[in-house]
């Protein structure tokens, strides 16, 4: 059972960003740091990327492990809801959907597509190494 009336859920659901998230911005400070520079939502590209690096024709997503449901069986930020599955598992599965149309959409405009998840942003060597990698192929 939910723990929060109907208005106090919808109030604190409507906080809830799509862009410029803690994690997503994490991860620019990182790249900036690391001496790169790129764009911000590009609307004429499938899915809205969330860093864009248009020379290199390559993109960055930062998910959020819960509302793209990480399917890392390690990942503890991944989890489902116990109430309201009906409104739920149809979300998720569209939420997945989108992001696959978005991918293969990129990958079909020759795009390259890194996806980082907010649980790896606990270990930020690890990141910078794998940002590196993808920016420097």
């Amino acid at each position: 059972m939910d723990n929060l009336s109907p208005s106090e859920r919808s109030e604190r659901m409507s906080r809830v960003r799509s862009a410029h998230t803690k994690p997503e911005i994490l991860v620019r400070k990182l790249i900036f740091g690391m001496g790169y520079r790129y764009r911000l939502h590009r609307k004429d590209l499938p899915g809205k990327p969330d860093i864009v690096f248009p020379s290199r024709k390559k993109v960055i997503f930062v998910h959020g492990c819960f509302w793209h449901q990480h399917q890392d069986p390690t990942c503890r930020l991944s989890r489902t809801p116990k109430t309201k599955q009906d409104f739920w598992a149809p979300k998720f599965i569209a939420n997945q959907e989108r992001d696959r149309i978005a991918l293969s959409e990129l990958e079909r405009l020759s795009w390259q597509v890194l996806i980082i998840w907010e649980c790896q942003l606990k270990n930020v060597d690890s990141l910078q190494a794998k940002i590196s990698e993808f920016l420097c192929d």
